[in-house]
């Protein structure tokens, strides 16, 4: 048990200790620990194979004792150093009688008490008499004298209380976290969102594009046909236009040279008479 209190105390100090937990280290007795743990709240000797209380220093803060699963038989009167407990578990020991629970009497602050396991808890009306032995004593073995169980906040002292009050608040920023982590989420969806609805929009002003230029085309196609059959049917109207006035013009030279005939033959014709 020596290795272990130094162990566990690393490179602190007896006086800045204020919780200890020295389970499953293997002692009949109390050893390592001394009168220096002055600020030691919390102590726990959960198996440790106890046979007796003997050697327990002088704890004058100490509020929380953990004895529990060991061969504890009596001997609580040692416990006298610590006026200031509050909670102590002897579950799963060799207390037998009532008298061996005698010096808890003392103990003005005791407000919990556990006996599990012990054979003074077979003993006829052993609640009703735990509780008139003990006036300061609220709970034992987890529920009151009207047998309602102990709520959590009454079972655990101030530092436990602490550490739940902390877990919470680890709680609360984990699901903050996520939160957080959800509507960044849900940012980078709507960014991504816009970017396909912007990309379409591209794509289909492209494909409107493609699409006005080969109209353009087809357009452009239709005049220049429109223009060739026009110069087609302008070359046919002028040939078909060239073509009369040559007639005419043919037409003029025959008069011209039907009338110079006449003349002529008039003209023979006085000159023989």
């Amino acid at each position: 048990m020596e290795k272990r209190v130094q162990l566990e105390m690393r490179t602190m100090k007896p006086d800045q200790i204020e919780e200890l937990i020295l389970d499953n280290c293997r002692s009949t007795t109390i050893v390592g620990l001394t009168d220096d743990f002055v600020n030691l709240e919390t102590l726990s000797l959960i198996n440790v194979g106890l046979t007796s209380l003997k050697g327990f220093p002088k704890l004058p803060n100490l509020k929380k004792l953990e004895l529990s699963d060991n061969r504890i038989s009596g001997g609580l009167n040692l416990l006298h150093t610590s006026p200031k407990l509050s909670h102590l578990n002897l579950s799963g020991n060799k207390i037998a009688s009532l008298e061996a629970l005698e010096p808890l009497k003392e103990f003005k602050n005791l407000k919990s008490l556990d006996l599990f396991n012990n054979e003074a808890t077979q003993i006829s009306n052993y609640r009703e008499l735990i509780f008139d032995l003990i006036p300061s004593l609220k709970f034992l073995d987890g529920f009151d004298a009207e047998d309602r169980e102990a709520e959590d906040s009454e079972g655990e002292d101030d530092e436990v209380n602490g550490n739940e009050e902390d877990s919470e608040e680890c709680d609360d920023e984990d699901e903050e976290g996520l939160e957080d982590e959800e509507e960044e989420d849900l940012d980078e969806d709507d960014e991504v969102g816009l970017d396909a609805v912007y990309k379409d929009n591209l794509e289909e002003e492209s494909d409107g594009d493609d699409y006005d230029g080969e109209a353009g085309e087809e357009e452009d196609d239709d005049v220049l046909d429109d223009e060739e059959e026009d110069g087609e049917d302008g070359a046919e109207d002028g040939a078909e236009a060239d073509g009369a006035e040559d007639e005419e013009e043919a037409e003029g030279a025959a008069e011209e040279a039907s009338q110079t005939r006449g003349k002529k033959r008039k003209h023979e014709g006085e000159e023989v008479n």
